[in-house]
């Protein structure tokens, strides 16, 4: 393992820095981690890079090349790879090769597939060219010269819930880096108990309004914003969740309770997609809440691109949503926000990272029966995004420090 002064050596000779994750597919918060891991690393070059090539820049992130290409062509120069964000620990390849197709496609694999493990997994391995069962994690020896390498704001809060040999891969892959910063207090737990150091820091997104406050401001005032505001004179709720909320029963459920919160506060509701991949949220599910409660003042917001979501919930009144970045970004605005579970006590992403880092919200993770009376809880909440944001500054630095970089704050205009 190198020493810090090397990977300091290395950075300023300015070799660029890989930063590695599910950038290649349209989620909100894993799009928005590598947009803000550009910045936590500047003035660093870095290269996109994910399981296969592809161009997110329409929605806000960037050019991605595919990870096993990117190592090929490296040669023998040395690989500074950085994992970005989001639960990537327990992302299975063959979850991550159905998210990466189109909507048809992905229905075909999950068809031919289903009870088929072996099957399964071989479709995975031959779509993406690698040979493992975690998806968003590559070896050290991917690369013919690995230098640092290292994991920023990460999740596996399931990870006690696979099986011994997906958990022995995902401790050997950790075990190999040299940094590494998990987003909550159950990771944390999990990976110690291997005998895996990491630094416990909340997820980056705290810091999306300190970093990204200018450019939500600009995306505000674009016409698609304006209407929103135009149509909403006091204000919307911005609602957001799964697919896996979509039967019947929960949508009427849903509706009703925002209706009531509508009728107390005059708000409107703007439903928004948090993620337009297979597996993730479906504009037929909220065209079908809206048909089945004809409201009027609730409409669909089109745009897929993080920039629009972040002004759509910093010019917002609040957040209701399944999404864990939509309820991180909302906070770090100052909104009031309320986490969906779907079953009641069945620990969540939200409800998780909640724990570790807002235990006064605790009440605001609920089923769908409950989300009025969370809204209640939510809104007489002190903002808690400061304090969260200082802890994410105090870990970054740090990992600059390990890089032979300055501070995050030194010499730039981002201010606590």
């Amino acid at each position: 393992m190198a020493s810090a002064s090397n990977f300091g050596e290395r950075i300023r000779a300015g070799r660029p820095l890989i930063l590695f994750g599910a950038v290649d597919r349209h989620n909100f918060g894993d799009l928005l981690l590598g947009e803000i891991a550009r910045v936590l690393v500047s003035p660093v070059p870095v290269v996109l890079a994910g399981l296969a090539d592809r161009d997110l820049s329409a929605h806000g992130g960037g050019r991605v090349r595919a990870i096993t290409a990117l190592a090929k062509e490296w040669g023998d120069c040395p690989a500074n790879v950085l994992h970005v964000g989001g639960e990537l620990l327990t992302c299975t390849l063959y979850e991550a090769a159905v998210m990466l197709q189109s909507d048809e496609e992905a229905q075909r694999a999950i068809t031919r597939d289903k009870g088929d493990s072996n099957g399964a997994r071989e479709w995975a391995t031959r779509c993406l060219g690698l040979d493992q069962t975690i998806a968003y994690l590559v070896s050290r020896g991917l690369f013919g010269r690995s230098a640092f390498f290292g994991y920023l704001g990460v999740g596996g809060m399931e990870l006690n819930l696979q099986p011994d040999e997906v958990r022995r891969e995902v401790c050997s892959r950790v075990g190999e880096a040299d940094f590494v910063w998990v987003r909550d207090r159950e990771t944390h737990r999990q990976l110690a108990m291997a005998g895996i150091p990491t630094r416990l820091a909340p997820d980056p997104a705290e810091l999306t309004a300190i970093l990204f406050g200018g450019l939500a401001e600009e995306r505000a005032l674009a016409k698609r914003q304006r209407t929103i505001g135009e149509r909403f004179p006091a204000g919307y709720l911005a609602v957001q969740f799964s697919a896996d909320f979509g039967d019947d029963a929960t949508l009427a459920i849903i509706g009703g309770q925002l209706r009531q919160i509508q009728r107390g506060h005059g708000l409107g509701i703007v439903f928004f997609r948090a993620g337009a991949a297979p597996w993730h949220d479906s504009v037929e599910v909220y065209g079908r809440l809206l048909r089945g409660t004809c409201e009027s003042n609730a409409i669909i917001f089109d745009s897929p691109n993080i920039w629009d979501i972040c002004a759509l919930l910093a010019r917002s009144r609040g957040f209701v949503g399944s999404s864990l970045h939509g309820r991180i970004v909302a906070e770090a605005f100052g909104k009031p926000a309320v986490s969906l579970a779907r079953i009641e006590g069945d620990p969540s992403k939200a409800g998780v990272y909640v724990e570790s880092w807002r235990p006064d919200a605790s009440g605001t993770v609920v089923v769908p029966e409950n989300i009025r009376a969370a809204w209640r809880r939510a809104l007489l909440l002190k903002p808690g995004n400061q304090r969260n944001c200082q802890r994410v500054v105090a870990v970054v630095d740090a990992f600059r420090e390990a890089l032979g970089l300055a501070p995050l704050c030194a010499g730039t205009s981002i201010q606590l």
